[in-house]
Order: C-alpha cells, then sequence, then structure tokens
C-alpha cells in the first residue's frame, strides 16, 4: 500500500508516542510453566542441549533422599560465563539466528521451559577452559523482586552443587539440576514412588527418541546415556536389521534435503519377543504404523499418517523414517516442545507418493501372514469380491476337499457338502477382526506332534484320491503349494521323503 505521495507508510515520520513495555516476569513465567511439557519430553529437551554440545555421555542422575533432585550431567564441550548467562535468558538464541547443521535447539526456550515445568528452582553450572560457572533460576526469588532476576552463583555457592566434582574430572561439561518440584511430584502421597515412575517412563522415552544415536549409523557419533548408571539402550522402531527396507527417496526444499526410508516390519509370527517388545509399545503395532519425523536424527513425533491415510490393519507394519534438516524447522510448524511437526505442501506429495508401495508390501506381508510363498498356491479359503462386498468360500478344487468329495457314498458326499456349505454361512468375522486389531495372535493351536499327524492323515487322502485318477506324481509335486502343507515346509518335506521311501 502507498500513500498519495507515492511513499510507503512504514516511511512516514510517526507522531505515535512509544513506550518499553517489557513483560511481567511472575506471570510470563507461570504461563510458560503451562506450555505442555510432560516429565520425559522436559528431561528430553534438556539432553538437546547436551546432544547440541557435543556430548558423549550424559548421566541423568534421581535423588529421593533429603535433597530430592533430577540432575542431567553431560561431558560436552561447557560454556563460558557469557555463553551461560546467554543460555539462561530467555529467548537468548531464538527461531532467527541460523544455527549450525546438527544443532538440536529452535526457540531459545527449551531448557528454561522444560526445566521450570517441572520444577520451581533451575541450577545450571558448566565448566569450559578451566573456569567453573554457574546461574540459577529461582521462582521465588523471581516473585519476590517481581522482575528477570537471574541468580549467579560464586565459588561457595557452586562448591555445594551436587556433580560439580564429576566435571572437574572431565576438564569440561554441563550440570542441569532441578529442585523444588511442585508440578512433577506435586501432590504426591510418595515423591519418592512417583519419581521412580518417571524414571521408568522416562527411560523408555530417550531410547526411542535418542534411538539413532545411541545405536548410530556408520559414520555417527555415539551417544552413551545413563540414568542413575544403568545404560538406557536404543529402542530402533523399524527392527532395522530385519524388516524390508523399500528404496529411499529425497526431494529438494529450499535447496535442502528430505527424504523418506520406507520399512515394512516382519509378521509378528516372525519377530521374537525381544523384537515384539521393541515395536509394539504401550500402543501395539497398529497405533504405531505411520511416518516418523527426525530432525538432525532426533525423533520428533511418530505414529501418524498426517491424514494422508488410515491406520489400517493392513498397513500396521509400515514406518516410513523422514529426515528433515533444522533449516526447514520454520516449514515444519516445529513447536517450542520439539513434540509435534506438521508437514508443508511441497512435503506432502513426495509422501504420497511413498505411501502406495509400503502400504501394498504391507499388506502382502500380513496376508501371507509371515510364511514364504510358493506360486502358484493353492489356497483352501477364496476370497471373492460380490457386489455387496467380500465373501470366503472353501476351493472345492483343494486336493484335500476333492479327496472328501471323492466318497462313492452319495449320502456322505451329500454330508461332506452341506457342512462346507455350514462353515461358509458361520464365519466369525467380527470375533476374529477384533482378536486381530488387539494384536492378539489368531492361529491354529496345535502342538508339533499333532501338526504332523494332521498333515500326515491329509496327505494319505489326497494320495489316495490321486491314484483312482493315476495323476499321483503330478499332485505329489504341488503338495508344498497346498494351503496347509505351505506354512510348514519342513514336516512336508518329511512326509514327502517317507512316501517317496514308502
Amino acid at each position: 500500500m502507498r500513500t498519495q505521495g507515492g511513499v510507503a507508510p512504514s516511511e512516514v515520520a510517526s507522531s505515535v508516542r512509544e513506550k518499553d513495555l517489557p513483560p511481567n516476569a511472575p506471570a510470563l513465567l507461570g504461563s510458560l510453566r503451562a506450555i505442555g511439557y510432560s516429565f520425559h519430553s522436559a528431561v528430553a529437551d534438556v539432553i538437546d542441549n547436551s546432544v547440541a554440545a557435543a556430548a558423549s555421555a550424559i548421566d541423568l542422575e534421581f535423588r529421593v533422599n533429603n535433597d530430592l533432585h533430577v540432575g542431567v550431567i553431560d561431558d560436552g564441550t561447557g560454556m563460558s560465563v557469557e555463553t551461560l548467562e546467554l543460555a539462561m535468558q530467555h529467548g537468548g538464541f531464538g527461531p532467527e539466528r541460523e544455527r549450525q547443521p546438527d544443532d538440536l535447539g529452535r526457540f531459545g526456550l527449551g531448557l528454561k521451559t522444560a526445566s521450570l515445568s517441572q520444577c520451581r528452582r533451575l541450577t545450571v553450572v558448566s565448566l569450559m577452559g578451566g573456569v567453573l560457572s554457574g546461574a540459577e533460576w529461582d521462582l521465588s526469588r523471581v516473585k519476590a523482586t517481581g522482575r528477570w532476576t537471574l541468580g549467579l552463583l560464586d565459588k561457595g555457592d557452586l562448591d555445594q552443587i551436587p556433580y560439580v566434582d564429576r566435571l572437574r574430572s572431565w576438564g569440561h561439561g554441563t550440570v542441569v539440576l532441578w529442585r523444588e518440584f511442585d508440578r512433577a511430584l506435586g501432590g504426591e502421597a510418595d515423591p519418592g514412588d512417583q519419581l521412580g515412575k518417571l524414571l521408568d517412563m522416562s527411560r523408555e522415552h530417550l531410547a526411542l527418541v535418542f534411538h539413532r544415536y545411541l545405536k548410530p549409523e556408520p559414520g555417527q557419533r555415539a551417544l552413551e546415556i545413563r540414568i542413575n548408571g544403568q545404560e538406557v539402550k536404543g529402542v530402533d522402531p523399524f527392527l532395522s536389521t530385519t524388516s524390508t527396507q523399500l528404496p529411499a527417496q529425497s526431494i529438494q526444499v529450499e535447496a535442502h534435503q528430505i527424504t523418506f526410508t520406507p520399512y515394512v516390519l516382519p509378521h509378528r509370527s516372525r519377530m521374537s519377543k525381544r523384537q515384539l517388545a521393541e515395536v509394539d509399545g504401550e500402543d501395539g503395532l497398529r497405533r504405531t504404523q505411520g511416518f516418523y519425523i527426525y530432525r538432525n536424527r532426533r525423533l520428533i513425533t511418530s505414529g501418524t499418517w498426517f491424514r494422508l491415510m488410515r491406520q489400517d490393519e493392513l498397513t500396521k507394519l509400515a514406518r516410513v523414517r523422514v529426515d528433515i534438516p533444522n533449516a526447514l524447522d520454520h516449514l515444519w510448524q516445529i513447536d517450542v516442545k520439539k513434540s509435534t511437526a506438521t508437514p508443508p505442501m511441497e512435503v506432502r506429495a513426495g509422501l504420497t507418493q511413498v505411501l502406495d508401495r509400503i502400504g501394498l508390501t504391507s499388506r502382502r506381508v500380513i496376508t501371507h501372514r509371515g510364511w514364504k510363498v510358493r506360486e502358484p498356491l493353492t489356497r483352501l479359503w477364496q476370497r471373492l469380491e460380490t457386489p455387496t462386498g467380500v465373501n470366503y468360500q472353501i476351493n472345492r478344487d483343494h486336493p484335500s476337499v476333492a479327496a472328501s468329495l471323492s466318497s462313492s457314498d452319495p449320502t456322505e458326499r451329500g454330508a461332506i457338502a452341506r457342512l462346507l456349505v455350514a462353515l461358509e454361512m458361520t464365519i466369525p468375522f467380527q470375533e476374529i477382526y477384533v482378536d486381530v486389531a488387539s494384536e492378539r495372535d489368531v492361529a491354529p493351536d496345535f502342538a508339533k506332534d499333532e501338526v504332523e499327524e494332521e498333515l500326515r492323515e491329509m496327505l494319505s487322502a489326497i494320495i489316495a484320491a490321486a491314484r483312482a485318477l493315476g495323476d499321483v506324481r503330478a499332485t505329489l509335486g504341488r503338495v508344498q503349494t497346498l494351503e496347509p502343507f505351505n506354512r510348514y515346509p519342513e514336516t512336508t518335506k518329511r512326509l514327502l521323503a517317507e512316501v517317496q521311501d514308502a
């Protein structure tokens, strides 16, 4: 918009009086405490600073004695006095500041907002170049002064801070100390017990969020996180060493690269108990499918298709790793907590291209339930699409069924045919769906010797029917492509060897 004289409004001298109006410190700090951090997401946000400081080891200390506190101690580069004060300033390193490619920070608020969302007293001590410095936000002090009053620690104060000796032994590093818990432990009858529960939740959360640091890819530096001395083991949501990895693809956005790497997990029947525990979590496979967004290898959000498709039962094994750089934070709408991200329109097209490929592969794995399929496979049940929906019928051409219907007694043949129709009419679709959707294994409950005996009886009946038709050799050649023989390849191979020996 231009004025009549052709001068932009911003260039016109203003007669409006101006006044600096800084925010009310106690009120704003109280509001920032309600930004929505959980305890474990707050811990993760503090650890981001340790990762950015090139730490190789991070210790979390949960203490429930007379000096109840949580400490985060790292062996990173540490901070000078000036850098520490800037780090303690709200917005000190703001979102417009150009960051290093591996920096996990964003708004210059995380350390303060995350910490004070859980406690009333945040103390940070850092050692760099032989100089130890410390600063403290105490909400009681801010309330008393009514100003943004940061406490600066002298030598006597620093000597009283836990874990400072650990920094001195390393020669560098930082201690972040949380004390005076009014939110994390507020109202708890047994604060120690509650802190123990929070410890367990934090361990699980950190194992997932930082798993690519705890189990680094080739060429990436490793990170060790310990909680009360016990190492946190990374949890790989993709089971990368055993899953099917589809070809990755990349797109360029504002001269920066975004990479999509699709994975399809093995069928549950092919996973060990340890693997199931690693990927199943509390929500189950169905609710953990989807895109996993990583910003500099740090997990931001997971288990969502961003409404590009539904979380379907047949796609529950599908996962897509999405790697984004911190230079595109403004497009992904990364929040202060670094726990949500929204893909921009120019990225959604790339996400959509991945879905068809990975969805098809996941459906195939679930449909075949993890068994290797020999083609052509003769199924016992046939899936038929009708104008009104989907129907399942027993395949009358399956050799086992055909053998049962080949009886010379018309009454017996009729009884078997009616039984097959009755089975088709009474398939418990709803019950099966509920069981499968709740991640329960739906499989025949036969002992190993029972399976072998049943297969032996089926094979005998098939051979008898084939002998009557003079087709024994051809029938034996395709037994391994028949259901249920294909599901027990070793047993079937052994039974066929017995027949050939006989």
